[in-house]
Parts: C-alpha cells; structure tokens; sequence
C-alpha cells in the first residue's frame, strides 16, 4: 500500500499557493482571497486557490477576446491539429503526474486511472480529428442572375467551461477538445473541490504550442467565479456540466447577451435487469455502474430495476459483489472505491441514507461512514437499499455517492413505465438477452444514452447528451463540434 505520506508530490503542489492562471501566466487574485482544496482521503488541505471575483474573470475573458481576434485567429486547422497532437503526447508523457494529482484532490482510485488515460488520450484524437471537419457548403439557389450561395461557419469566440468535481482531468476535455478543433478560446472554471488538474493542463497547452490567452482558468465558488462568467457579456457560449438547480441559473443568466448554452445537468437513471439476463455480467455491470467513482457520476444507473422472480437472487449476489470491493486510500493499487469528495458531499450521502431507512427501505448492505486507519478522510461504505418504491426519496433525488435503490417489477411495459418516471432523462440501460426486449426497452427509455448489456460505455465519436431536466446539448461527435461554431449564408453577386 501506498500512503499518502510516502509520495513525492508533484511540483504543482509545492510550489506554494495557486492563483489563476490567465494570459499564459500565473497571476494572484483581485482581491477574492483565498479557499482551501482539501485530499477527501485524509480531509487535510491539500493547497490553497485563488478565489475568483468578477475582476479575475473580466481579465480571463479579455485575454481570451484578445488571442481570439490576434494570434489564435491565424493558426490554419493543421496547425491546431498539431496543438493537440502534441498535447496527445504531453498528456501521455506527464500522465503519472496528472493522475496523481486527480487522485489527491478528488480521490479517484489510481487503480482506475489506466483507463481514464486510454479515454483521455482517445478524447484528445478525436477532436484532432476534427480540426478539417469545420466545414461549409456550397448551395443551390433560385435567384436570378449569377449569384452563388454558400454556408460558412465560423467558431462562436470566447467559451466559458464551467465543470464539476467528479472527474475534472476527463471533463474538462469536452470543452478543451471543442474550443481547439473549432479556433474558439475559453475561460474555465474548474469545481472548487478539485481544480488541480485543470490548473496542470493550461500549464501543459502552452508547453504544446498555444498561444497565450487562448485557454485561461479561474478558480473559486460557483456563486462568485462562475456566476460572473455565466454572466458575463463577453462570453459568446456557456458549457456547463452540474446540478439542474444550477443550470437553471445559467440559464437565466446567459439571457444577458443570448448565450448559447450546453447542458449537462443531473441525473436518476434507471438500469432495468430482466429475468433472462447472464446475472455474471448484469450484476457487477449494474453494481459499478453506481459504485464507479463512488458513485459520483452524473448517469450513474441508481435505481435499477430488477424482474420480481430474480429479485432475491440478485440481490443476493449483488450484495455479495459489494461486499468484495475494497474501499480506501485512492494511492493503494488493490483500492476499488476512494473516498466521496468532501465532507459535505459526506453528509448529503449519510443523510440520504438516513432518509432511504425512515421511508421503508430495506438496507441489505453498507450505509456506513468508514472508521480505522481511513476515519479522517470522507469514506462511505457501497450501500445497497432493496424493495424500494419508485416515489421513495432516495429513489426521486440524486444523491451522487454510493447508493443503489433496487426496485422489483412485473412485465416490460411496467418497467419502462417505472423507468420513465423521473424528471431525468440523462442515461438508461436493459440488461437481457431477448431482441425483442432489448428493442422495447431502448426505443423506450427517455433518456440521452441507452446501454445494453453494459453500462457507462463512452465513444468521443459517439457521444452522448441529456433530456428532460437532464439538460440539452451534446458531447462528442460532430454534434459537440458543430455547438463551437455558428452558420453563416452569404449571397455573393459575381455580376
């Protein structure tokens, strides 16, 4: 095992307090002060950051207006290929380092982190890909004369990211990979829980070849640093990943100037277990498709449904699987689930608990905070509630943390119904190995991502989005491309 204590902290780490790193440079705050970012496995501070004001902001978005219309605006899209291609390889080479400091400041597993890496590096590929795909189109028209008509498109401008704290060294690409491919620039505001690797990245770009300006970040509070970006009237686009409370309030405020907006919002999705499943694969497949990350993923499949007559058996072996993952300091290798990310997502998670008991569940595993050797770090044991109702809290709110709601069904059409009843419509998966039920379920389940026979499988190629109060837009893809770029007809007159 390795402690925390044994380590050699990257530079990042030691090399005093942070501030934002705007123009390409490191700058200290306005005047916002300070906040602590703590290692959720030790609860000790880890760093301190700059807490961002509308005055750091302003200055992260004028430095991004700047190298928008200046440098930025004449790298050719080979050249941008380049950037990434280059940061493909940065990435690769300082990847011990990153996924380091993803562990210490959010408690990602390093046991998981080999598989982030080949994501990432793939995520990187794809939007290289995509620097020649920024394409128009030449249009027949009615017009009498010679007139030609075209479609041309042309990157949006200044973009700000605003991303959460579940897994910042993955998400923050979503928005890296668009604004690069496109010629757009950005202002990101990483979750102050874990800011640290998107704070390393910038670092990196500009090692890659970016011109300065072209991707700044401030970090801070959500009410203070990313308030005034979502506000702010200089920014052309908002992509934003969170809470629906959240996106609401993005909403109101990219009214200021008409923002275009992407929303990744939150999520219940339901994971639906027929009798004929293969239960080798459909209950360890549903167990991490909750417990993966701690359950700190926005689509994680929490309230799975289960064909009453396999009810006992599966949870039975579900709690079996549960009981097999070791949970602990992220550094250890033999370390499944690190620990929630800060003591108040601790609490909600607890309370949670506390709520899914009062209301009748059955709690047939977990629902512990973990003491010994771990007891100062905000560990939660894999909780497993079974013969819940599809109205129980715990079964209608987001809880984000370990905690499974299985809930027993009849036929099809009741599971898709049960399925669909939810605000959310973020992710969905069937698990049978009927065609006919496979097609009913993935032509009915509202959702933006349907599984089969798996769960959390991402593409950059493919992508995936949000329905209902899951948000709207898309990530990956050409769609994703296309959200950093507007449309423009031009009527060209050759007489």
């Amino acid at each position: 095992m390795t402690a925390a204590t044994d380590i050699t902290y990257p530079a990042l780490l030691t090399s005093g307090e942070l501030g934002h790193y705007i123009d390409g440079t490191w700058q200290a705050p306005s005047k916002g002060g300070r906040i602590d970012t703590h290692n959720p496995a030790t609860g000790k501070v880890l760093t301190t950051l700059g807490r961002g004001t509308d005055e750091d902001v302003d200055a992260a978005v004028a430095s991004a207006r700047q190298a928008f219309e200046g440098p930025w605006s004449r790298f050719t899209h080979v050249e941008r290929q380049a950037v990434l291609n280059r940061m493909h390889d940065l990435v690769d080479e300082h990847w011990d380092e990153l996924a380091l400091l993803e562990s210490l400041d959010m408690g990602v597993p390093v046991s998981r982190t080999e598989g982030m890496k080949a994501g990432i590096l793939k995520t990187i590929l794809f939007f290289a890909t995509q620097t020649a795909n920024c394409t128009g189109q030449t249009i027949p028209n009615s017009i009498p004369g010679n007139t030609t008509t075209l479609l041309l498109k042309a990157p949006v401008g200044v973009v700000g990211g605003i991303i959460p704290w579940n897994g910042p060294l993955t998400s923050q690409w979503w928005i890296l990979g668009g604004v690069l491919a496109t010629g757009c620039t950005c202002v990101m505001k990483p979750a102050e829980d874990a800011s640290l690797t998107v704070l390393r990245t910038a670092e990196l770009l500009i090692e890659a070849g970016l011109p300065r300006g072209v991707v700044n970040v401030v970090t801070g509070l959500g009410p203070e640093a990313g308030a005034a970006l979502a506000g702010h009237p200089d920014v052309d686009r908002i992509a934003f990943t969170g809470s629906t409370e959240t996106g609401r309030e993005i909403i109101r405020a990219s009214a200021s100037n008409m923002k275009r907006l992407q929303l990744e919002l939150g999520g219940k999705s339901p994971d639906i277990v027929f009798a004929d499943a293969d239960l080798d694969k459909a209950v360890p497949g549903a167990s991490m498709g909750v417990f993966g990350n701690t359950g700190q993923v926005c689509f994680a499949g929490t309230r799975v449904f289960v064909e009453r007559s396999i009810q006992d058996e599966f949870v039975e072996r579900m709690v079996a699987f549960g009981r097999s993952l070791r949970v602990g300091d992220p550094l250890d290798p033999d370390v499944q689930l690190g620990p929630l990310v800060s003591q108040k997502q601790l609490d909600r998670v607890m309370n949670y608990v506390d709520i899914g008991t009062r209301e009748g569940a059955e709690l047939v595993h977990g629902g512990k905070r973990l003491s010994g050797e771990i007891a100062g770090g905000y560990f939660v044991e894999p909780t497993i509630f079974n013969n819940v109702s599809n109205d129980m809290t715990i079964a209608r709110e987001e809880i984000f943390g370990p905690v499974i709601s299985v809930i027993p069904f009849d036929t099809a059409d009741e599971a898709l119904s049960l399925a669909n009843d939810t605000s959310y419509g973020l992710g969905g998966a069937v698990w049978s190995r009927d065609v006919s039920t496979v097609t009913k379920m993935m032509h009915g389940i509202k959702s933006g991502a349907v599984w089969v026979n798996c769960y959390g499988v991402i593409d950059p190629a493919v992508g995936f989005g949000g329905y209902k109060q899951s948000g709207y837009g898309w990530k990956g893809g050409t769609t994703h491309v296309e959200g950093f770029l507007y449309q423009k007809s031009v009527y060209l007159n050759a007489d």
